[in-house]
């Protein structure tokens, strides 16, 4: 029997997926409990929310009654989205973070010069996305954090050094640590529809050093250690070239598949400095709760200026919205 989740459960379900602390998760699953439909096809499922839910409350209360740590590793995302770069030794994650944004990380030849995560905010226009550089995986090791922040990432740049020869069998070591942490890098974002304990990574293979006369070869190698199942977009990068490093910007930010909203207070003028951004086919709802929650909870109507209405057109929460389209919210 099929589920037929609704869109107010998958939205719950989404932020579930984003939540990085056990109180953030229990919410998210008591949410996910009270919005799931209550018939046969999701009893399986709700049985998982329970035990999930049961070990996220432990879980916080033993987070409150430890003693207080050290540095944490949660980055809070930013801007329209946070991607995670991963790749293997000397693939160049580093250089990426240095050529598309204003921070600074330590690039080297030798490896492992990355020891924790490091955000920089990568401006496309007028909004920013946040790329977090990572220590590199190997066959034998992985930081334990990395999982989880990988689960809660907008999307991954899976990043591979086109120039070396031992790039193939690094960058398919990365993709396997993480299938054995039932997190698959993939061509979509969201849970195993069978298991939901897995969860899929939209990601991107860049291919840094692509200049290389070798590069094509090691691809194919890397599609073969691979597999069918696991295809990812390829964008090949070469930093010598400043067209090539603005074609990269612009492919991450397409790769985030958002929309910037502009928003005007009621008798306000228009903020066109600071967009919001919002899934594309994201509705004013999406909006609303982006805004703030109490203002999508007391949400009476929207007004909207754009291409698909007519300047000032009345619409109700389930409106859809474009690109650029202006948006005054009363309540």
């Amino acid at each position: 029997m099929p589920a037929n989740l609704t869109p107010q459960y998958q939205k719950a379900e989404e932020e579930y997926r984003r939540a990085q602390t056990a109180q953030e998760q229990a919410e998210c699953l008591e949410r996910m409990l009270r919005l799931i439909p209550k018939h046969k096809g999701t009893e399986k499922l709700q049985a998982d929310l329970k035990t999930r839910l049961k070990d996220a409350k432990a879980e916080f209360a033993a987070e409150t009654q430890a003693p207080k740590k050290g540095h944490s590793y949660k980055i809070p995302a930013q801007g329209a989205g946070q991607v995670i770069l991963l790749g293997g030794p000397n693939s160049g994650k580093s250089r990426i973070v240095a050529e598309l944004t204003n921070a600074e990380p330590l690039v080297a030849d030798y490896p492992f010069t990355t020891h924790e995560p490091f955000p920089g905010m990568m401006p496309w226009e007028d909004v920013t996305v946040q790329l977090v550089d990572t220590p590199p995986i190997t066959s034998s090791h992985i930081e334990p954090y990395l999982t989880s922040m990988v689960r809660s990432a907008d999307a991954v740049l899976l990043v591979m050094n086109g120039s070396s020869d031992d790039a193939p069998e690094e960058t398919a070591a990365v993709v396997a640590q993480l299938r054995d942490r039932k997190t698959l890098l993939a061509d979509r974002t969201g849970f195993d529809e069978e298991d939901f304990s897995v969860v899929r990574i939209k990601t991107m293979l860049v291919v840094t050093r692509s200049d290389d006369p070798e590069c094509d070869t090691r691809l194919e190698l890397l599609a073969e250690l691979l597999g069918a199942d696991c295809r990812f977009q390829t964008f090949k990068v070469d930093f010598d070239h400043a067209e090539s490093r603005e074609a990269l910007r612009n492919a991450i930010y397409e790769f985030m598949d958002v929309i910037r909203v502009y928003t005007k207070a009621p008798g306000k003028p228009a903020d066109y400095q600071a967009p919001y951004t919002i899934p594309c086919g994201g509705t004013v709802a999406d909006l609303a709760t982006k805004v703030h929650r109490e203002l999508a909870e007391q949400f009476k109507f929207a007004k909207v200026w754009g291409t698909s209405v007519h300047d000032g057109q009345s619409v109700g929460r389930e409106h859809e919205l474009h690109d650029k389209d202006l948006v005054e919210l009363h309540a």
